[in-house]
């Protein structure tokens, strides 16, 4: 993928090896650690229009999960372990430790989302602060998956159908799938919020079989031990502690399982935040109203 177009001029670009995959993460920017992380069928740089701005408060490490854009795609298993939030979130802790960063704040979509909250369940003195954008809890999700919210996420029934249903699929027609997905999860219903650069990378992540089986990996994860530990950690009232902020899409997904804030408050015991004008891409959709709703959160001490 090293063709692809570049879209963080003067940021540095690293693989880190760390016990179980390949992490890819470009760095830039100076001041206290933030750790960037994307959602499906994204890539790291769905961060390119907001990164320039975080990069003056923040020395920012942007990166790929396993299986997704350029890092690694570790061999899958029978229970999908391989690609549950909790490895997701396990990559990322020994990444950034190896750039020297033990405590650092996240800022995360979707998918990402679901890694940072895992992990500040799993290792609450791991990360100082996090913002969530455009999600509510995986057991939230599928406890509230009625006839609107499946026919409005559906694929997290198709991708996480057995294999190779979805793989082969997604592969017969893979920059339909992808230029499908991201303009219907947008409130304009086309691809207008994406610069044509990340648009190259989102369909690259498509574009081969490995990928189009992790993506799906991912969400089988989520239908399985991703919900199974998020089931055990609400039964028993475990709570994040971490501040946190959740911004979302008025027009996106989490709006369909009713108040995501109030969501968020059974979850986290210091909890704000609030929707903005958009779909489920908030990042690229309103880059600018994003910023203003998390970078104060993100600044405090």
């Amino acid at each position: 993928m090293s063709d692809l177009p570049e879209l963080f001029p003067g940021f540095d670009a690293q693989l880190i090896s760390t016990s179980q995959a390949d992490i890819f993460a470009r760095i830039g920017g100076a001041g206290p650690p933030l750790l960037l992380l994307h959602g499906f069928p994204q890539t790291h740089v769905m961060w390119h229009a907001m990164a320039p701005s975080l990069a003056e408060h923040f020395t920012l490490v942007i990166a790929d999960l396993r299986g997704y854009g350029q890092s690694s795609c570790p061999e899958s298993e029978s229970k999908h372990a391989a690609y549950s939030k909790r490895h997701m979130a396990r990559d990322m802790v020994e990444a950034m430790g190896t750039l020297g960063h033990e405590r650092f704040a996240v800022l995360a979509h979707d998918r990402g989302a679901r890694a940072t909250y895992r992990l500040a369940l799993d290792d609450p003195d791991r990360i100082t602060r996090m913002a969530l954008l455009d999600i509510v809890p995986t057991y939230t999700m599928w406890n509230g998956m009625g006839q609107a919210l499946a026919l409005r996420a559906y694929h997290w029934l198709f991708l996480a159908q057995p294999e190779p249903l979805p793989e082969t699929l997604i592969a017969g027609a893979p920059d339909y799938y992808a230029e499908h997905t991201l303009a219907s999860w947008t409130a304009s219903k086309d691809l207008s919020a994406f610069d044509a650069k990340a648009l190259a990378h989102y369909r690259a992540q498509l574009a081969t079989r490995d990928r189009i089986h992790a993506c799906c990996e991912d969400y089988r994860a989520g239908a399985t031990c991703d919900l199974e530990a998020d089931r055990a950690d609400y039964e028993a009232g475990r709570k994040i502690t971490c501040p946190t902020c959740v911004v979302w899409g008025s027009a996106g997904f989490p709006g369909e399982t009713g108040s995501p804030l109030d969501i968020w408050r059974e979850w986290c015991s210091d909890v704000e935040g609030g929707a903005v004008d958009c779909g489920h891409f908030v990042a690229e959709e309103l880059p600018q109203e994003t910023l203003k709703a998390v970078l104060p959160f993100l600044m405090r001490s």
